[in-house]
């Protein structure tokens, strides 16, 4: 990125051009109207082995911030034009510059002055006359300061993409059991989600289909869909009703997630031999069938939430399905939407059933998804996470 010396409305002396510092070395932007202010500063910060740039005013601030990469800002409070309050607050708003510290450096030096410059999103304020040890002290703070805060940041983001690649190694493709026949979408809000799916051979041509929400967008979230994965196969099976098992993740989750937390799920146990599903819902968007002709129903099935009672009431429904069939279990990122009246509940899951049925010619895995890119285009900014597993009932 070119250093300021190159912008022709950026005033920078030659003998201080940042671009003879070490590319390592902090850059550091002064900005004042005062000539002899500017000389002064730079050159307490230059014998220090800093890297400095200049502006007078706020627009050549702008103008060396959107051409160089700067670390710390030393910001005069009275300018020409727009004061400095004023550009600090700006700073704040443009997610590009919030993250470079701001040291106010002014002679307007009673509290109220020092409040503001605060309240503007400074980090520190020092007042002329200033000795250069203070300036130097203050500026190293800040800058080990940011230093340690982007470290902070690059760990964090090391351990969600740990848990991201976890995650979704627990989570099944449809490489795994193709004699299941479905396929999924999902796209999850943040680094990890808070949806889980799975799906598993539970006998001869019988196979479970599990879709469900945890509560809330935290890291904390995303943990509780591996224990509730490891539940689910735990409580699956020949011993255990679809109601029995939903009721076992309910016992354990009910004992341990925070109060306030829950979980809404459904679980799907189809027999191919037969044709026949089962379902169980817990306070989870109710299933959409499309038939073979591309019309489609929804199969609605009550239940409680899971985690918030000790004793829940779940519904079980049978339906039976024709080949070329297909029934699909989602998470309702893909029908709400805050910018429709309520919510955008109905309206979503009305656009959500005919997007399935528009996408009914298009193998199993397309289809999943366009019908998600369609309902909740990629450009679009998410409000939770997305999930859409499809079933195809074979002929």
């Amino acid at each position: 990125m070119p250093a300021a010396a190159t912008n022709p409305n950026v005033e920078q002396p030659a003998r201080f051009d940042a671009q003879t510092r070490p590319e390592a070395a902090p850059r550091i932007l002064i900005v004042d109207d005062n000539p002899l202010n500017r000389d002064l500063v730079e050159r307490i910060l230059w014998a220090e082995g800093f890297a400095t740039l200049r502006a007078r005013d706020a627009e050549e601030a702008v103008s060396v911030l959107r051409s160089a990469p700067v670390d710390l800002i030393l910001l005069d409070v009275v300018l020409p034009g727009r004061s400095g309050l004023d550009l600090c607050a700006a700073f704040q708003a443009d997610r590009a510059l919030r993250d470079i510290p701001v040291i106010f450096l002014s002679a307007l030096d009673d509290a109220r002055n020092r409040l503001e410059g605060l309240h503007a999103g400074a980090v520190d304020y020092i007042t002329k006359p200033f000795y250069g040890e203070e300036v130097l002290a203050r500026v190293r703070v800040h800058l080990r300061t940011r230093q340690a805060m982007r470290l902070m940041a690059l760990q964090e983001q090391g351990r969600l993409a740990e848990l991201r690649q976890a995650q979704r190694s627990i989570l099944v493709s449809p490489g795994d059991l193709p004699e299941a026949s479905f396929a999924v979408s999902y796209r999850p809000l943040g680094a990890v989600g808070g949806d889980i799916y799975d799906v598993l051979r539970l006998g001869d041509e019988l196979f479970g289909y599990f879709v469900g929400d945890v509560s809330g967008h935290s890291v904390g979230a995303s943990f509780l869909t591996s224990a509730v994965k490891a539940l689910l196969r735990h409580y699956s099976g020949p011993l255990y009703s679809a109601e029995e098992t939903m009721c076992g993740i309910n016992s354990v989750l009910r004992s341990t997630i925070p109060d306030g937390q829950y979980m809404t799920a459904c679980y799907a146990r189809y027999y191919q031999r037969k044709r026949r599903l089962s379902i169980v819902s817990a306070g989870h968007p109710a299933p959409i069938r499309v038939a073979a002709d591309g019309k489609s129903t929804t199969f609605a099935v009550e239940g409680d939430p899971l985690g918030v009672f000790g004793s829940v009431i779940l519904e079980k429904r049978e339906f039976s399905l024709d080949p070329g069939d297909r029934f699909y279990l989602y998470t309702d990122g893909l029908i709400e939407d805050s910018r429709l009246p309520g919510g955008g509940r109905d309206t979503g899951l009305q656009r959500l059933r005919r997007a399935c049925e528009l996408r009914h010619g298009l193998p199993l895995a397309d289809a999943a998804h366009a019908i998600t890119a369609e309902v909740r285009p990629p450009a679009e900014p998410a409000e939770d996470d997305l999930l859409l597993l499809a079933v195809e009932v074979r002929k």
